[in-house]
């Protein structure tokens, strides 16, 4: 994808990146506190919803 972003766009895509990357760790971490099978399985769903987000967003950089 052939796509020239200006910097402002290029900011706010990184600040959407890091959000997305904390989002994930977090509920990574939910998930290994959680002694609730069920609990724990959203935690990851969750976690794993934040990491296709973080894909996608990259996949604007390349």
């Amino acid at each position: 994808m052939d796509m020239n972003l200006s910097t402002t766009e290029l900011e706010v895509l990184e600040q959407q990146l890091e959000r997305e990357q904390a989002l994930v760790k977090k509920y990574r971490t939910f998930a290994g506190e959680c002694t609730d099978a069920q609990l724990k399985v959203t935690c990851n769903q969750i976690a794993d919803k934040h990491q296709q987000h973080f894909n996608t967003l990259m996949g604007y950089l390349q």
